[in-house]
């Protein structure tokens, strides 16, 4: 995202500044969810990352649409930024190195949450699958394996919307765009609100 991240960069930590918790609207073709979004995960320079759930709903309706996009919301500063492009997995590596970075409880969930299922047994049979994990993982020395339905997701940005709000809906939105995801050739227009 060579021209569009340092404006993206001003914008998050701005945020940041004021409220650091976030998130971000996911869309495809089919799918349509408001994911937080850890700083962790986040952006560089090939696009913008996220981990879930490959089984899920999201996750197979991700790799069914082949395209995305992002949108960021900050009320407080008055600004979004829109994010669209072909979506990917992560290459295994990454993705295990990210699981293996977060919380023991964390590694632990994901393979707690049959994320999108029906919960027959309600509440409980969560809190049942939660402590028999945690006592089969209860050696601290042993590693929580990531899980082979549980990994990241790459949007390649093709485009990137810049939206800053102004006094009678005139507001400002400036659009970065490019041919594909090979080309490092940006086009900025400015777009009528």
């Amino acid at each position: 995202v060579p021209c569009a991240a340092p404006g993206f960069d001003f914008l998050l930590n701005r945020q940041l500044a004021i409220c650091p918790a976030y998130a971000y609207l996911l869309a495809s073709p089919l799918v349509c969810s408001l994911r937080p979004l850890r700083h962790a995960a986040g952006y560089d320079e090939r696009g913008f990352v996220f981990y879930t759930n490959y089984s899920s709903r999201k996750g197979q309706e991700l790799a069914a649409g082949g395209s995305a996009a992002l949108a960021f919301w900050w009320e407080g500063l008055q600004r979004q930024v829109r994010v669209e492009g072909p979506v990917e997995r992560v290459p295994e590596a990454e993705s295990k190195a990210y699981f293996d970075s977060r919380p023991r409880s964390s590694r632990i969930g994901a393979w707690v949450s049959l994320q999108s299922q029906v919960v027959a047994g309600g509440r409980q049979e969560i809190e049942d699958r939660q402590q028999q994990l945690e006592a089969e993982y209860a050696d601290a020395s042993v590693a929580v394996p990531k899980p082979e339905h549980w990994g990241g997701f790459l949007v390649r940005p093709t485009a990137v919307e810049f939206w800053q709000g102004r006094p009678s809906r005139l507001h400002d939105r400036l659009r970065y765009s490019r041919a594909s995801t090979d080309s490092s050739e940006w086009r900025l227009e400015r777009l009528y609100p």
